[in-house]
């Protein structure tokens, strides 16, 4: 769909840059998925030569069948859930921006992939685009990823030796980090509340858990943790809880490098001997369910957390295409927009 104007100023494209999903949860489409994940610089940065070689002799042997296992536990009859929701903010945050915005979903990682979502821009004639990456917090091994497929994308540049000979390029601006945007604090908050007006009972705790990283990556300088942190804070002040109430963990640890702490395993496993029975977990890193949530949380989590003596943990969906969510998509895409809407915006 097209949605520049004849005879009149080109719309503002926005691009929803998330991370990515495989095709399929078998291990043929996870092979070629997590070798693309696994070979990106800014999410592994050992060196190639001592990488590569357990990647293609080891992970890649491996992992896709226990991955594809894994998926299957959430897939749906329409397919991947990241892909339906990214799909549903596409077209939800369309609606609210107009014609004067062409908003496409683009993935770092799998289909649709951004070099396609560039060039859809660039065959609508949009030459000035906003990027939205849907990381709040920011990392180099995300959002700074996200900047590497953009501009490798638009600029056409992959190395000093190797670039596209193109003329015509087009203007870009990046969503800074919005961990502590009021209207994503405020979309967290609402989603939260609403799934704890479901339980009979208010929660003994609640778990606000992000997606770690190694800790060598703070210690070089990312920004990640204390982002984390912030968020995590300002969540629990907009939802009153006091500091007895809540905790905060990180999850998806990867390999034998230590990681951000408190582990998000370990503290499920904790929190039964504290005589906590009922526990409500939210992931605010995530701004749609995927595996590392609905699985990783919703079931492995719930799991831990039960075998520990617990007895019920209620996960929080995502932000996902929530209605205020949506809006704060909105509101967020035309602020950084501002200056460059046409007539009719």
């Amino acid at each position: 769909m097209t949605t520049s104007r004849t005879g009149s100023t080109p719309p503002v494209g926005v691009l929803i840059a998330q991370l990515g999903t495989p095709q399929a949860p078998t291990a043929k489409a996870l092979r070629p998925y997590l070798r693309e994940f696994l070979s990106d610089r800014r999410v592994i940065d050992l060196h190639p030569l001592k990488w590569l070689p357990i990647l293609y002799l080891f992970i890649l042997t491996r992992r896709p069948a226990r991955s594809a296992r894994l998926y299957q536990r959430i897939w749906t009859d329409e397919g991947s859930p990241l892909l339906l929701y990214s799909r549903a903010q596409e077209s939800g945050v369309q609606a609210r921006l107009g014609d004067g915005f062409r908003v496409i979903v683009g993935m770092r990682y799998g289909k649709p992939g951004i070099d396609a979502a560039m060039a859809q821009f660039a065959a609508e004639g949009i030459e000035r685009i906003v990027v939205l990456p849907m990381f709040p917090q920011f990392s180099c091994s995300t959002t700074g990823s996200i900047y590497d497929g953009v501009t490798r994308a638009a600029f056409g540049r992959r190395c000093p030796l190797f670039f596209d000979r193109r003329r015509q390029m087009p203007t870009l601006r990046f969503v800074p980090p919005y961990y502590d945007h009021p209207e994503y604090i405020e979309s967290l908050k609402v989603i939260v509340e609403e799934q704890v007006q479901t339980l009979k009972r208010a929660p003994d705790r609640y778990l606000i858990t992000f997606h770690g990283i190694p800790l060598r990556y703070v210690e070089e300088g990312d920004p990640y943790r204390d982002q984390c942190l912030r968020t995590g804070q300002l969540l629990a002040d907009a939802l009153a809880l006091q500091p007895e109430q809540w905790v905060q963990g990180f999850q998806s640890r990867f390999g034998k490098e230590e990681w951000l702490q408190p582990y998000t395993e370990d503290v499920l496993a904790e929190l039964p001997g504290q005589g906590v029975r009922s526990l409500v977990a939210t992931c605010p890193g995530f701004t749609a369910d995927c595996l590392e949530t609905l699985d990783e949380i919703g079931t492995e989590g719930g799991e831990i957390f039960r075998h520990a003596g617990g007895e019920q943990l209620h996960l929080a969906p995502c932000l996902n295409a929530h209605p205020r969510w949506l809006d704060a998509m909105a509101s967020i895409i035309r602020s950084e927009a501002a200056g460059w809407q046409t007539d009719g915006a």
